[in-house]
Order: C-alpha cells, then structure tokens, then sequence
C-alpha cells in the first residue's frame, strides 16, 4: 500500500499542515484548532487529501503547460468553446471561469483580459485564487473551521489563527522578499498580490501589449478571492488610474507601490483591514 499523499503533523494536537508543489507554486493548507477543536486526526487527513487531488484536479483542467488540459484545447482550437457541456465537470468549471473572466474584463476597463495574451486564452490569473478559495470552504465544509490556504501570492482564511487570534497575512515588500510593509487581517476573506519586481515581464498589460507599468506591486483584500487576484493584477497594470473604478468596490481594500524609481505608495477602499 503507498504512503498517504498527506503527513499529518500535531506539534501540540492544535494543528496541522501540509505543503503541495502545484501550479507553479508551494500551496499551503494550515488547519488550525480553536474552541470547538478539530475533526479526528483520520476525518482531517481525508480532508487534506481531497483538497491535494481537487489541486491537481484544476491543474489538469486550467493548466496552459499541459498538452492535455482543456485549457490548452481551447487554446489550441481542438475545443470549441460553444461545445462545452455544463453537465460535464470539468467543461462546467471551464464555462464558470471563463464567464468570471469576461465579468472581470469589463470591471476593470480591459486591465484584466486573459485573452490579450500570448498564445491565446490564459485563465492562471484568476484560476489560482479561484482554486484557493475552492478548497478553503471545502475544508470547512468537511469540518475544519479555522483554515489559511496561502499559494504564493493568493491567500484565503476562514475562522481564526488560535481562539481569540485572527489571521494575520503580511505584506511582502516589492523589493524584499524577505520583508513586509505591513500585516492584514482578512477576517473570512482573502488577500491576493502581484508584482513585477521577480518577473518583470509576465504581467502584461492588455491594452498594449508590453509589460504592466502601473505599479510594482498590489496587495487586494476583501471577501472574494477570485476578485482579489483579478483586482491586484489589473491594479499593476492601471497603477492610480485604477483608484476609479476600485473606489466602487465596498467591501475591499487596496496597497499598492508605484513603479521604479519611484519610493512611493498609496492606497484606496476601506483601512480597517490594516494592522501595521
């Protein structure tokens, strides 16, 4: 019989963890006690691993290196996107994503448009957040209340850290990446960033073509994490032009750093989320 996918670990029975290499990224999944405890160690494990398979799951369906995916069939022209079926899993997840992406593009004027690409349609700037904040409410839902799936630059939490702690989500200083600018406190929410500071080129900016200029970095939070990624990318691609249309958005806060050389940042929507 193989090893489980998952190693549960309990340093003092109050949490567990488990890191995933997946799309591109280390995807953590933290489950963490609070007053009402946790599941059984087997019922959190099960847990773990449905949301490792629900990972791999999306990277076979979104995935635009995989000669494979549906995502590259559709690029590729093999899949047309009005013979997808939504009684079908997969082709049903396609469909969702690429109705929220359309949704996006007119949010944002343009500055998200997974379709201004290179190559053709290209969804991993919402997919990721989208995923993440998937199998968060399925963990929950299993039973784990108090979980933080963090992939990279998308992360989403539910209940708190320890009774009576909150998430705290820092911010990574766009020329640190040892460093934070400041600690977030998403609640039952989400917090996405982009940047272009460790891969200057892969934002691009769809109204030209090039690489984004608006801003270095975005940090997004708010309740959605499939709005955080999209509104954190456009935000590197519009820098302050994107105040217009991001003051509309409630419930939502945004960081962002201007380009190089310039020293200065601002920010836009509501501050309560901040605990510097």
């Amino acid at each position: 019989m193989s090893a489980p996918a998952v190693e549960l670990r309990r340093p003092e029975g109050r949490w567990h963890r488990h890191r995933e290499m997946v799309w591109g990224t280390s995807v953590t999944l933290d489950v963490r006690a609070g007053e009402e405890g946790l599941p059984p160690g087997p019922a959190v494990q099960h847990a773990l691993d449905t949301a490792v398979a629900n990972m791999r799951w999306v990277d076979a369906v979104f995935s635009t290196y995989r000669p494979d995916s549906l995502v590259t069939a559709l690029r590729s022209g093999l899949l047309d996107e009005r013979r997808l079926s939504r009684w079908d899993a997969a082709q049903g997840a396609l469909l969702d994503v690429l109705q929220r992406c359309r949704e996006a593009r007119q949010l944002t004027d343009g500055c998200f448009d997974p379709w201004a690409v290179r190559g053709g349609f290209d969804p991993s700037g919402y997919v990721t957040a989208w995923a993440v904040e998937r199998i968060a409410d399925d963990l929950v839902r299993a039973g784990c209340a108090n979980v933080c799936v963090d992939a990279g630059g998308d992360v989403v939490t539910r209940g708190s850290a320890a009774p009576g702690t909150p998430w705290a989500v820092g911010i990574r200083h766009p020329d640190d990446a040892g460093a934070v600018t400041g600690t977030v406190l998403p609640g039952n929410g989400a917090v996405s960033t982009s940047g272009t500071t460790e891969r200057p080129a892969h934002i691009v900016d769809p109204r030209t073509g090039r690489p984004a200029t608006g801003a270095r970095s975005a940090t997004v939070v708010g309740p959605d994490a499939r709005l955080a990624g999209v509104l954190a990318t456009a935000l590197v691609v519009a820098g302050r032009d994107g105040a217009r249309w991001f003051t509309g958005l409630g419930e939502w806060s945004a960081w962002s750093v201007d380009p190089a050389p310039a020293d200065t940042a601002w920010s836009v929507g509501r501050e309560h989320h901040l605990a510097r």
